[in-house]
């Protein structure tokens, strides 16, 4: 299999990229959630809703409470990691393999439409 090795490597760069970019998202969503967080704090303060600590301690329990990453339930945790088949480009897929996707993709066109209508 020429070009597996490739396949891979580039494979594991992508990986390490996403990493990478969802980390620099999410530094970027936290500073800005501490300042939104922040401005409400203002108002409620400026308003006399609450006081300068009080302020301090609700944005700070925010920010908090958005980094906690939210732990998914164990029970829905596969045990192993699922299998991916890789596909050569000889193998062709089954008629009825196509018409299901064709299916799903015009099930999925009808979801989507009924969502813009609804919104």
């Amino acid at each position: 299999m020429p070009g597996f090795g490739d396949l891979v490597q580039k494979a594991f760069y992508l990986g390490v990229g996403i990493a990478s970019y969802a980390g620099e998202k999410a530094g970027t969503t936290f500073t800005e959630l501490r300042s939104q967080a922040q401005k409400l704090a203002d108002e409620m303060v400026a308003r006399g809703e609450m006081n300068t600590e009080e302020a301090k301690r609700m944005v700070d329990e925010m920010v908090s409470k958005a980094q906690q990453a939210p732990k998914p339930p164990t029970a829905e945790r596969p045990s192993e990691p699922r299998r991916i088949e890789i596909l050569s480009d000889d193998d062709e897929p089954s008629p009825e393999a196509v018409d299901s996707l064709r299916d799903q993709v015009t099930q999925l066109r009808d979801e989507l439409n009924r969502l813009k209508k609804d919104s």
